[in-house]
């Protein structure tokens, strides 16, 4: 029997309503986007593994409504974590052949997902090692899943490191999804699919096992089709409520500063027009200093990643303990240095340990850089947040991501929240519009993102098309 909702378009507050007056049950919900994954992932690639016990848990999740126990908005939601969440039974490989294992232990953020009721759906491919294995690393591509590809044109790029996160949300495989972002892995993904992403405060969400490439930097954040969604997924994450941030109508009287390192872009021009005619004040701006700051970012997380990385593989069994062991698995292995090679795994053996005071220099500079780069603008123009392209239009899959960071670093190295909305298309492919303010200011992030969401309504389900016409 075809499912009567249009998953591409339903929200959670909706499913609830359905859920609550038992026209839908979560074990119909489940099965649905169990369906989607076995026939549209074909195409896509997004999905890695299915929980076993997926329909079980929809089913204890039917028998708690029943009772008038409900958990709150996310019982019975289907939900998929990228490949670097330890799920216990799961494997959790960061996208390597090398930690093939699964682990005995959920993550945190597992283990309050499951407390809400959450449908652990499964897992989603990445960019192996999060792009920081070879600077000419495939986003989208790893050992474990292969490539992962845009539905909106399959041979582009879905970008990384989130790319299974975001093209399955795109595709309708699951309600919403958990990524992570060091520098742009979840934001990135999220626009270039077409979907909302939402990167918050570093700190807010416990990182803990999470296979890292800095616990300085690394944040877990929700990818959903609709902010409300990906602000409910949020509020569980985090443990504040963010639904009355997104329901404000805060565009009018605000301050908008709209940042564009690219230079003018039609999407943009519209997003600024649509800004205007609901009442914001656009002022153009600058966040200088990006060059310094990639520079000092890179050389800082060359140190952390062996530190942290070698701290979390002491807490698995299985699989290698150092970054030595890994790459000489890489060495070994039949298909890891196919399409490309390790250099940045070369280059983080021998970087200085975090106690350097070349590498604390490098980390302060870094942090204190893309701070006041935000900091500054904002006091300077009175401004509520800030507007830039998340993404130009994917390119075709190949080594290489052309993106680089773009406009995702200064939130991402400061610590502070950044939300990418659909914004429009630049032929079949979309262009999405990121958000960013100060420490602290998720649900204001998140405010603006629904707000120039419900102004815009500028998404639109992907059509797999085979290339571009």
């Amino acid at each position: 029997m075809r499912f009567p909702l249009d998953l591409d378009g339903v929200t959670i507050p909706r499913l609830a309503r359905l859920l609550e007056a038992g026209r839908l049950t979560s074990v119909e919900l489940t099965r649905a986007y169990l369906e989607r994954v076995e026939t549209v992932d074909r195409l896509i690639g997004s999905v890695l593994a299915v929980h076993p016990d997926a329909l079980r848990q929809a089913a204890e999740s039917d028998r708690r409504r029943a009772l008038g126990r409900s958990r709150g908005p996310l019982d019975g939601i289907p939900v998929l974590l990228k490949d670097n969440i330890d799920t216990a039974g799961l494997a959790t490989t960061a996208g390597s052949r090398a930690l093939c294992v699964p682990p005995s232990t959920d993550a945190r953020l597992v283990t309050r997902l499951y407390a809400a009721g959450a449908v652990v759906l499964g897992k989603t491919a990445m960019s192996e090692w999060g792009n920081f294995r070879s600077p000419w690393s495939t986003s989208g591509w790893s050992g474990v899943g292969g490539q992962t590809r845009n539905p909106h044109v399959l041979d582009r790029s879905p970008s990384g490191s989130s790319s299974g996160s975001a093209a399955a949300v795109a595709a309708s495989l699951a309600q919403v999804a958990v990524g992570t972002e060091t520098d742009g892995s979840i934001v990135s993904p999220a626009g270039h699919t077409g979907v909302v992403g939402f990167k918050p405060t570093f700190g807010r969400i416990d990182g803990t096992g999470i296979v890292p490439l800095s616990s300085r930097q690394d944040t877990p954040g929700p990818i959903a089709r609709h902010v409300v969604d990906a602000a409910i997924l949020m509020s569980v994450l985090d443990g504040v409520d963010y639904t009355d941030a997104v329901t404000a109508d805060v565009l009018p009287g605000a301050r908008v500063g709209v940042w564009c390192p690219s230079g003018a872009d039609p999407v943009l021009e519209s997003a600024v027009d649509v800004l205007r005619r609901h009442g914001a004040t656009v002022v153009e701006v600058d966040l200088p200093g990006q060059d310094e700051l990639r520079a000092a970012e890179l050389a800082a997380l060359t140190s952390e990643f062996k530190h942290d990385l070698e701290n979390y593989l002491a807490t698995r069994t299985g699989v290698p303990r150092t970054l030595r062991e890994l790459i000489e698995f890489n060495e070994a292995d039949p298909v890891e240095l196919g399409g490309f090679g390790q250099e940045l795994f070369f280059d983080a053996e021998k970087a200085p340990p975090i106690t350097d005071p070349g590498y604390l220099d490098q980390r302060r500079t870094a942090t204190v850089r893309a701070r006041r780069s935000i900091d500054d603008v904002l006091a300077a123009h009175r401004l509520d947040v800030v507007m830039a392209p998340t993404n130009g239009p994917a390119w075709p899959i190949a080594a290489g991501d052309p993106s680089g960071g773009g406009t995702a670093r200064p939130a991402a190295v400061a610590g502070y929240p950044s939300a990418t909305v659909p914004a429009g298309f630049s032929g079949p492919l979309p262009i999405g519009m990121s958000f960013l303010a100060g420490h602290g200011a998720d649900g204001l992030v998140l405010g603006f993102a629904a707000a120039f969401e419900r102004a815009t309504r500028a998404r639109r389900a992907p059509a797999y098309l085979a290339t571009l016409p």
